[in-house]
């Protein structure tokens, strides 16, 4: 398998989730500002899209959506229980949360990172983000993962998008639970692993 990333992008979290499931995979760089790989090749004509992450298959097959390819992924190995079994309402649980990371926090995060960004709208922005991350500090109150005891391949998205109030200037300061999570998830062998290969660690 490949997994196409660029640093310290949504993509950490597929690659989180490859070294924790420990399947075989090759990390290939996607710059996601000259969408070209290290060869020079044109990214748009692997994934038409041009962002990140991207898995494709032994056979070729290509997986898009980052949701869809940490479940994909943790499907090959269940007896890592890194997500709920299919139909089970607890893998319905793990999906709310991904779809919650997605849509309320990632896609928040978003217009930060865009310099044309009116600072007006950046500051609702920062505003927002801090009350959804202040509920999943409440969430976190009595929980070593989201899920409960188990890293599952949520805990790798929030991980993920939680990192990213240092470069947007989000005060997360006061999310205590929050920031005990961050330090549990950072040590994880598979994390550091992860982080080394995208430069994020030294």
């Amino acid at each position: 398998m490949k997994l196409y990333y660029s640093p310290g992008a949504c993509s950490l979290s597929p690659h989180i989730v490859l070294h924790e499931a420990g399947l075989a995979f090759t990390p290939v760089l996607a710059s996601t500002k000259s969408h070209k790989l290290q060869d020079g090749t044109d990214y748009y004509g692997i994934n038409p899209l041009g962002y990140v992450p991207m898995l494709e298959l032994d056979d070729g097959t290509r997986l898009r959506e980052g949701p869809a390819i940490v479940q994909y992924v943790a499907d090959q190995v269940p007896l890592k229980m890194l997500a709920p079994q299919n139909g089970s309402l607890q893998r319905y649980r793990l999906q709310e949360w991904l779809t919650f990371i997605g849509t309320e926090l990632h896609q928040t995060f978003s217009p930060l990172f865009n310099p044309a960004t009116p600072e007006e709208y950046k500051a609702t922005r920062r505003d927002k983000l801090l009350q959804r991350l202040g509920w999943v500090d409440s969430q976190l109150a009595d929980k070593q993962y989201l899920m409960g005891e188990h890293f599952t391949v949520a805990d790798a998205y929030l991980f993920t998008v939680a990192n990213w109030h240092k470069p947007t200037n989000v005060d997360i300061s006061g999310l205590a639970n929050l920031a005990a999570y961050r330090e549990r998830v950072a040590a994880r062998p598979a994390v550091q692993a992860a982080m080394k290969t995208e430069g994020l660690l030294k």
